[in-house]
């Protein structure tokens, strides 16, 4: 479980593919991750399989994971967002996040707002019901909260406004990504929890 607040910046020292899989070789400031601890790279819930004292990790990534998110078009150089799994003391100061993508969206334009950024997302249409005004949602791992719903120029997609303060544009990789940019989207589990509750029994 972790939070959707960024601990720190990753970046990416290699990515070496096997069949379908690959495995994601990655520089961070973790200089203590534990063998099977679970980190969210970019909002997505990976397992620790190496480690050193130097900071530097490899995560496996299936070809499932690889279907559902961006981690795919990662490259040598690139940076991620990391956050390690919250403990009981940790104050929550997001939402709730799993690290289970529900699928990604696409940056279609980010437009300073004095020191802030609005920022416009293209997000795929089956992921509207779980999205209200005021809510929360993480993008790339990092919870936000939604400012407006709107339609989108393709009829699968709708638009999602969002405000993003500086703090957030400077230490996490949102202030780094141009339009036509894909993130990992995981919408508040809570929604999907209460629409399966609410479906007649059979």
């Amino acid at each position: 479980m972790f939070s959707g607040i960024i601990e720190t910046l990753g970046r990416v020292r290699a990515v070496e593919p096997g069949g379908k899989d690959i495995r994601l070789v990655l520089d961070t400031s973790l200089t203590d991750l534990a063998l099977g601890e679970s980190v969210a790279v970019n909002g997505v819930c990976l397992t620790v399989t190496y480690s050193d004292a130097g900071g530097a990790a490899i995560f496996f990534v299936s070809p499932e994971t690889l279907h559902r998110t961006s981690l795919g078009r990662l490259g040598e150089g690139d940076q991620v967002n990391l956050e390690r799994a919250v403990t009981p003391t940790t104050r929550l100061s997001g939402h709730m996040v799993q690290g289970h993508v529900d699928g990604t969206a696409t940056l279609a334009s980010a437009t300073p707002q004095g020191d802030a950024w609005a920022v416009q997302l293209d997000v795929p249409q089956a992921l509207r019901r779980y999205c209200v005004e005021k809510g929360s949602i993480a993008l790339d791992g990092i919870s936000l909260t939604i400012n407006a719903i709107g339609t989108a120029n393709a009829p699968d997609h709708f638009s999602l406004a969002l405000m993003i303060i500086p703090h957030t544009w400077e230490h996490t990789t949102l202030g780094r990504l141009v339009p036509g940019a894909s993130l990992n989207v995981e919408v508040d589990v809570i929604a999907k929890y209460v629409e399966q509750l609410c479906q007649p029994r059979t």
